[in-house]
């Protein structure tokens, strides 16, 4: 018998049949903000939550296993992911990313860059020359989306990991759009895998959480304890409930990831959209990639009408499937318009440059009947291929 379980048996298993108290099969929820000390001078494992957590340590340890890091530090919220990672740069260390990832992690980049808080290159990761270019500089950490956030372009992770060791730089890969499912960064020789775990990991749209996984112990130590000082853990209700998401992710990932590569399909005949951006079609220009790095190819399908702002209105107005609304990876399928909502805080000229525009769209495909999916989609296109 193998000894050690499957990904899938994993995310179900961990840490069920752990209360040793009364035999519970589900662990319960350690919410106590203080434990007390054994005696004079004897800490017991657990002092106080904001520094470690039993329910917190659980999702923790589940997370890290999944991603086959060292150990996972899991944050209030996605943001507090990306800013723990931020914590290992000082004032004059350079920061690359991509001039198209999610507009909060932008946001925070730009903001600390600054106030003078770390240097930030904005670069395009397809272009080979700009990296290199960068590269150059010798950043300290080199940020990693792939695929990107709304455009879901693909970066080579093991050759830019290769390019940015040779330098001494760290590597960082959001990882929130794949899962552990699809993607596994910290394999392919990532030194930090970011997640909002409010997404895939929850799977439920109730939760707002975030984790860092770390490739070796001195980062995991470094994380646990800029968490800790800056006060950036997670709450233990919050890792209850997602370490519940958890349980189901491989099963709900399944039918996300089908469900998507359909919409792609349909989207992709229509004569109303202009173009469809999605890894899984082998029109992607990074098809190749995708499935050489990824095991699928995700739940997240953007696309451009052909005509502007009013097709957009008209499509989105009437759906019944598809909830107008931010944030991804929930169960139910929820469309996005990234120029006024995800990447509004993006200026206009940062936009353009990274190729969002105002007829672009974003979906989060969830898990309900494909054909329900399909007959809403299909009266959206008939009504803005009608809209003059």
């Amino acid at each position: 018998m193998n000894d050690k379980p499957q990904a899938a048996t994993h995310a179900v298993r961990t840490a069920l049949d752990t209360d040793t108290q009364h035999g519970a099969v589900v662990p319960p929820i350690h919410l106590s903000s203080t434990y007390t000390f054994a005696a004079f001078g004897e800490r017991r494992p657990y002092d106080y939550s904001r520094s470690a957590n039993p329910t917190r340590d659980a999702l923790g340890e589940a997370l890290a296993a999944l991603e086959e890091g060292v150990g996972a530090v899991v944050t209030s919220s996605g943001m507090a992911a990306v800013n723990l990672v931020c914590q290992l740069l000082r004032h004059d260390d350079l920061l690359i990313a991509p001039h198209d990832c999610y507009g909060g992690s932008y946001r925070l980049f730009d903001a600390l860059h600054k106030r003078g808080a770390l240097r930030i290159q904005f670069i395009d990761y397809r272009d080979s020359q700009a990296l290199a270019a960068a590269l150059q500089h010798k950043p300290k950490l080199v940020w990693i989306e792939t695929p990107s956030n709304p455009l879901l372009r693909i970066t080579d992770i093991r050759e830019v990991v290769r390019q940015a060791h040779a330098v001494g730089a760290l590597v960082a890969v959001d990882n929130t759009f794949m899962s552990p499912v699809w993607q596994l960064p910290l394999k392919l020789g990532a030194d930090l895998v970011a997640h909002s775990t409010t997404k895939y990991l929850n799977g439920h749209s109730d939760v707002i959480g975030g984790a860092v996984v770390a490739a070796n112990k001195e980062l995991h130590e470094q994380l646990i304890w800029w968490a800790n000082c800056t006060g950036l853990t997670g709450s233990p209700f919050d890792s209850y409930l997602t370490l519940r998401g958890v349980r189901s992710l491989y099963a709900r990932m399944a039918v996300h990831g089908d469900n998507a590569a359909r919409a792609a399909e349909l989207l992709a005949k229509h004569p109303a959209v202009n173009a469809v951006y999605y890894p899984g079609l082998p029109t992607h220009p990074q098809h190749a990639l995708a499935k050489q790095q990824q095991s699928g190819f995700g739940a997240m399908v953007s696309f451009e009408l052909k005509g502007g702002v009013a097709q957009v209105r008209a499509f989105i107005e009437g759906l019944q499937m598809f909830s107008l609304a931010e944030s991804l990876g929930g169960v139910e399928s929820l469309i996005a318009h990234p120029t006024t909502m995800t990447h509004s805080a993006i200026s206009a000229e940062a936009r353009r440059i990274a190729g969002i525009n105002d007829s672009l769209l974003r979906l989060s495909i969830g898990i309900e009947a494909w054909q329900d999916l399909a007959t809403d989609l299909s009266a959206a296109l008939e009504r803005a291929a009608a809209c003059k």
